[in-house]
């Protein structure tokens, strides 16, 4: 965020400080315009007056940094509509248009794409469906394909785009590999940032799906008045994804949470109890087994009910480790398996009280299948929130008209 202060004084700025303190003073009007742009964003059109209570600036420092905000791009000024009696003072609002970001959710059966702009609001969404045996050629093809659909419906070139996150199964190390174990034929050999990186000059970030999902049930989902919580995705795969103190843990190596790797806790057998419900039509998909067998059990069939009983305590012995070490104010239930939460919530809530010294709220999420790809966007700004508004870091971005 480069701005031309040269014929305005520190006073005018609102900047109170002085050149003997040894305090970089154009760093300080930079900050000025940073505290600007936060306190804008997210927020209804303000007038300068209300701005400069905001963040604290005189009023006529704020109305410099304004106009050189609105000059550069980053904010509009909005019009009056008429309705006020005599000459109502100009408001402004942050351009969310300034810049947009990517949330891409790499399943086993899907792509997902989310297109949003600057200030979260998804403006495009685009699915493609992809053979659960591709191999890393095929789906990182579809992946490229389903990008181009979304941008090309949106009328949007790859270098509007601020940053990408990209959400996969498996827990991601510091180069961006699933390279400790996925179920993606052949995935731990890609490296998705690598081949993002010669189609978008932007930050491109690649994460664990489960821990994208947790963050997006903080965001826009459950959990959203918590700091410690606990995502649970239950459904044809279940793992977990975790939040202390409103920071999304990843662990030294990127697997934090992902517990099921330990054959004692059952996490890794547990959908075979759903899966292989006695009295399960032969002709019915893999994908449909869970539905029939949880429509079954409301209905009061016995032996769907002990298929989703068995699942449940299996389920509940590694959601009970994960409590007993890390005490959250709430585990969330995500997943496939969540639309039937009314089945699955109490009976766990039941195992945990036998299991656990403390049991935390269980909710289910309402995200429904963007989860992933919300916590990707969310992840995604706040790589630019880092640019931006970083103390002491000038903000590379150059905003587009």
């Amino acid at each position: 965020m480069k701005h031309n202060w040269g014929h305005f004084s520190d006073a005018e700025l609102g900047v109170a400080v002085t050149e003997a303190a040894g305090v970089d003073v154009s760093k300080l009007r930079e900050l000025n315009s940073l505290s600007i742009v936060r306190a804008m964003r997210g927020q209804p059109p303000a007038t300068v007056t209300e701005l400069a209570a905001r963040t604290g600036l005189s009023r006529p420092g704020t109305d410099v940094v304004v106009r050189g905000l609105v000059t550069d791009g980053w904010v509009k000024v909005v019009e009056p509509d008429g309705s006020s009696v005599g000459r109502p003072a100009r408001r402004y609002h942050f351009n969310a248009d300034a810049g947009y970001v990517l949330g891409v959710d790499v399943g086993g059966h899907k792509i997902l794409v989310l297109l949003a702009d600057l200030e979260g609001k998804v403006l495009r969404s685009h699915r493609l469906a992809v053979e659960p045996d591709a191999d890393p050629a095929a789906r990182l093809k579809a992946v490229d394909t389903a990008i181009t659909q979304c941008l090309t419906a949106a009328g949007m070139r790859p270098d509007q785009i601020w940053a990408v996150t990209v959400g996969v199964t498996g827990p991601v190390d510091a180069t961006g590999r699933t390279t400790l174990f996925t179920p993606l034929p052949g995935w731990a050999s890609v490296s998705p940032a690598e081949h993002l990186a010669t189609r978008f000059a932007c930050p491109i970030l690649v994460e664990n799906d489960c821990k994208l999902a947790a963050v997006a049930e903080r965001w826009q989902g459950a959990a959203q008045d918590a700091d410690d919580i606990v995502y649970l995705l239950a459904g044809m795969r279940t793992g977990a994804g975790l939040i202390l103190d409103g920071t999304l843990r990843r662990g030294y190596g990127g697997a934090a949470g992902e517990i099921g790797a330990l054959k004692a806790v059952r996490w890794l057998s547990a959908p075979s109890h759903i899966e292989n419900c006695p009295g399960v039509p032969g002709d019915i998909h893999p994908n449909d087994k869970a539905a029939w067998v949880f429509e079954r059990a409301r209905e009061g069939d016995r032996d769907a009910r002990t298929a989703l009983r068995r699942y449940v305590k299996d389920l509940a012995v590694g959601a009970a480790a994960l409590v007993l070490t890390l005490d959250p104010q709430v585990v969330v239930l995500g997943g496939g398996y969540s639309r039937s939460a009314d089945l699955i919530i109490d009976p766990l809530a039941h195992e945990l009280r036998r299991l656990c010294l403390r049991v935390p709220e269980i909710r289910a999420s309402n995200l429904g299948a963007d989860s992933v790809a919300l916590g990707a966007l969310r992840v995604a700004l706040d790589q630019i929130d880092a640019r931006l508004f970083t103390d002491g870091m000038p903000a590379p971005l150059i905003p587009r008209p």
